[in-house]
């Protein structure tokens, strides 16, 4: 089955605005304690995930940079 020219548009926008899908395994509980903590806040999970990706880059690299 072909994919939809949506679907192929929504992929060459993804790819040309460099967003990528990871997948990764961990505790269920702890996936959906997150989902119900960011439901709370009333953030999305991929947002938080990126903020909290970003600011340990940042400490990394300035404890690194020691």
């Amino acid at each position: 089955m072909a994919a939809s020219k949506q679907t192929l548009r929504n992929q060459r926008y993804q790819e040309k605005a460099g967003w990528t899908s990871k997948s990764y395994k961990l505790k269920k509980d702890l996936v959906e304690q997150f989902a119900k903590a960011c439901e709370k806040k009333g953030v999305s999970q991929a947002g938080q995930l990126s903020k909290m990706m970003k600011e340990y880059i940042a400490y990394v690299n300035e404890a690194q940079s020691d």
